[in-house]
């Protein structure tokens, strides 16, 4: 008797033919967000790093201009001889202070390559400020301007230092006049901001991504809604695009509405062209038909004999024009478990003298895109050819592939078929048995009524020791 098996999502072999199918492609969607993020990151680094760097020049100016006012001061308060130099008490109380954080010195050039201290402020507490060895070569090579430069200072604070080779009245050989100033505290100062400024930004970045984001998504949000409806009616769900959109994307829908009106009135042009065709070749072949039938002799059974053929042969090319007219169509849906309950009930009748039982199972939400006609034509086919053969059992099942197909597969437990006879058996009028009844174009009117669906069928080995047949159909969505 006919079973019915479960229905817990997929059967295995849709799985296997899944693999067989390549992945989407990123959405525009995620590009356009990916494309305006990547934007806004290299404006807010460029935008970070032109503010860090512009905070940092400013301190130091500021810092230079703090050493040149200091140098300033000592020039006013030196008194040069040729032997010596001496400076007088400077009113800032900070260079007065041991360790205090600002320093003046007041050296001449000892050769090529160092410079000797002829005074010192008090706040270096008899320590001297660090000179590079390449100071005395830029001195000499910018006489009477400021260099700048970063060093040690005592208990190796970190010291802005500016320098400058000048020439003090009753002194013929120039000295070079040093100023140094502690920027621990500014150099937190350049941190704090940096870091504050970098955090600002990164909360702008983000803020501003996520702007992005719901402007794509809700900018985008009719196209979604189109792109949605044109599925369903590809899908068979609906038959026209019914919702309106804004006017920038309407002329759109109305021109899918266009589409399909003139699909339709292709389809039914191509279905009224098919009927007239039969009719107008089925009369004539009827007639000859009778009139041969009533005659006795060698003509007369050759013109029955190819008239048959002919009427045959009408039928399936017709048969094949008229589903590739169907499978144009959208909007068509044919629930499988329906047609498959059906053609079980009727084939085990018909067989019942052989007790023949058939086993199926499919989704109750499983269909098929396209007429019902043509699925029952394609199963009924590839069912009664298993129960022909079937020494007990046949058993169906079907299942999608989540890439808009499904996979019907149809086993016996029969004598099966040889692999080297596989491709054979799918030719139009090739019989593997000439002992058992038929005309051998049953296995070619599914290999036709699939291929017009852009489907496909493959014939394997069952492990119930028969015949296997792999039938892909387009599927049609709830």
């Amino acid at each position: 008797m006919t079973e019915r098996g479960g229905e817990g999502g997929p059967i295995a072999e849709p799985k296997t033919w899944g693999r067989w199918f390549g992945r989407p492609g990123r959405s525009l969607t995620r590009r356009l967000i990916w494309l305006a993020s990547a934007w806004i990151l290299v404006a807010l680094l460029v935008t970070g790093w032109a503010l860090t760097t512009q905070y940092s020049e400013s301190t130091l100016r500021r810092l230079g201009n703090v050493l040149s006012n200091t140098i300033d001061e000592v020039v006013l308060a030196s008194t040069a001889t040729p032997a010596d130099v001496t400076v007088a008490e400077i009113k800032d109380a900070r260079t007065l202070r041991p360790l205090s954080g600002k320093y003046w010195a007041v050296a001449e050039l000892d050769g090529p390559r160092g410079v000797r201290v002829l005074a010192r402020s008090p706040s270096l507490a008899g320590e001297d400020l660090p000179v590079p060895r390449d100071l005395p070569h830029r001195l000499r090579g910018a006489f009477g301007q400021t260099i700048s430069y970063n060093g040690r200072g005592p208990m190796g604070a970190p010291l802005r230092i500016a320098a400058s080779l000048k020439t003090l009245p009753g002194r013929e050989r120039p000295v070079v006049l040093m100023a140094g100033l502690d920027r621990s505290d500014l150099d937190a100062d350049s941190r704090q901001f940096a870091t504050f400024t970098w955090i600002a930004l990164a909360m702008l970045g983000g803020g501003l991504v996520i702007a992005v984001f719901l402007q794509v998504q809700i900018g985008l949000r009719p196209l979604f809604g189109l792109r949605n409806e044109i599925a369903d009616v590809r899908k068979g769900k609906a038959a026209r695009i019914a919702k309106t959109y804004p006017v920038e994307i309407q002329p759109l829908a109305e021109q899918v509405n266009r589409l399909l009106d003139q699909n339709q009135e292709t389809v039914e042009r191509q279905r009224t062209h098919v009927g007239n065709l039969a009719h107008a070749l089925k009369t004539p072949l009827s007639v000859m038909l009778a009139e041969a039938g009533t005659q006795q002799g060698q003509l007369p059974d050759i013109v029955r004999k190819q008239t048959e053929i002919m009427k045959a042969q009408v039928d399936h090319h017709l048969r094949r024009a008229r589903a590739a007219a169907r499978a144009q169509l959208l909007g068509e849906r044919t629930p499988i478990a329906e047609v498959v309950d059906e053609l079980a009930v009727m084939l085990e009748r018909v067989f019942e003298t052989k007790g023949v039982e058939i086993d199926w199972r499919a989704p109750d939400d499983l269909g098929f895109r396209g007429e019902r006609q043509d699925l029952q034509e394609i199963l009924g086919n590839l069912m009664e050819n298993a129960c022909k053969w079937a020494k007990r059992r046949v058993r169906i099942s079907a299942g999608p592939t989540g890439l808009g197909q499904m996979v019907l597969v149809v086993e016996d437990d029969g004598p099966g078929l040889p692999a080297d006879q596989h491709e054979a058996a799918l030719q139009r009028g090739m019989r593997m048995d000439e002992t058992t009844p038929g005309s051998g174009l049953g296995l070619s009117i599914v290999v036709e009524l699939t291929k017009a669906y852009g489907g496909r069928i493959t014939l394997g080995d069952s492990d119930m020791g028969g015949l296997k047949v792999l039938l892909e159909l387009p599927t049609a969505e709830v």
